[in-house]
């Protein structure tokens, strides 16, 4: 599977499988990616209905260069297969599993996927929102090779419910299970996403753990408010003067006087090789934001 840890991933919004009209508006958000849900922002005797509309939705199109993810029940669940057999049939970008607790749950996962007749290009997103998933975070990050494993999303919400945690403003209770799923993800080449900010009304509070997640090395964040959607966008989104220099960085050690020279000096400050390899990372997000941006 091709890299796709460089595409834009700053919002990614959920939007209630059972709501045909939110689908609908979903198309002139500005969200990055968006996760049609059949899992929590569905009720049981809904979740049928929900599945009908969510397949026409994808199958209809009309959302741009929007990914489009369908997170399905669990596999254990009484609409887990059929959700999965529903979903693949719609060829959205990908589908989130959610309760991902051990490298055999990846494995279950992907296995479904083939069963109901994927794609080789068909990503499997994974929700990582137990105590057991954070134990067994390495051996589920492994599970990146051989599979359509592309991306996790924290499911904070659960996270704190499992581990009796408060949601404090600074999120100390689960920021050991914040940070071991980020060096995981990065070791072994996965997206992460941080998890959702329930206080819709609260605009600084969302700002400030929207900064967190990204000093943190999270990609972007899931939402759960069309206006959390564009302050997102923007605290994700590298700064220009960032982008400026990163290219100046790139051009700087492509220069043939420069050739296999490990520190240079760039508009006075120092830089060493692994700062050109930030660099080309940052330029190729903020290239493919810009491109994201003008086709929206």
């Amino acid at each position: 599977m091709a890299d796709l840890t460089a595409r834009p991933r700053r919002s990614v919004l959920y939007m209630p499988g059972s709501n045909a009209r939110a689908m609908e508006k979903a198309r002139e958000i500005p969200a990055d990616a968006l996760i049609l849900d059949l899992e929590d922002a569905v009720a049981p005797d809904a979740k049928d209905e929900a599945r009908a509309q969510v397949v026409a939705a994808v199958k209809a199109g009309g959302y741009g260069k929007r990914e489009i993810a369908i997170r399905v029940n669990g596999l254990d669940t009484p609409w887990g297969t059929e959700d999965i057999k529903a979903a693949v049939a719609a060829k959205p970008d990908a589908i989130l599993v959610p309760k991902i607790n051990s490298a055999e749950d990846v494995a279950r996962a992907d296995a479904a996927l083939t069963a109901a007749g994927a794609s080789p290009t068909l990503q499997l997103w994974c929700m990582i929102e137990t105590p057991l998933a954070i134990l067994n975070i390495q051996s589920i990050a492994a599970k990146r090779q051989g599979t359509r494993m592309t991306l996790w999303v924290m499911g904070t919400n659960d996270i704190a419910k499992e581990l009796r945690a408060a949601h404090t403003p600074d999120r100390v209770p689960m920021l050991a299970s914040l940070g071991l799923s980020v060096i995981a993800a990065r070791a072994y080449g996965l997206v992460i996403l941080d998890g959702v900010y329930n206080d819709i009304k609260n605009e600084a509070g969302f700002a400030s753990v929207c900064e967190q997640g990204r000093d943190m090395g999270f990609d972007g964040k899931t939402l759960i408010h069309p206006s959390q959607v564009l302050p997102c966008n923007t605290i994700f989104s590298p700064d220009p003067e960032t982008v400026a220099f990163a290219r100046k960085t790139i051009e700087a050690f492509e220069l043939p006087e420069n050739k296999g020279k490990g520190v240079l000096k760039v508009d006075g400050r120092m830089v060493e090789i692994l700062h050109a390899e930030i660099a080309k990372r940052t330029v190729a997000i903020a290239d493919a934001i810009a491109e994201l941006e003008a086709q929206a």
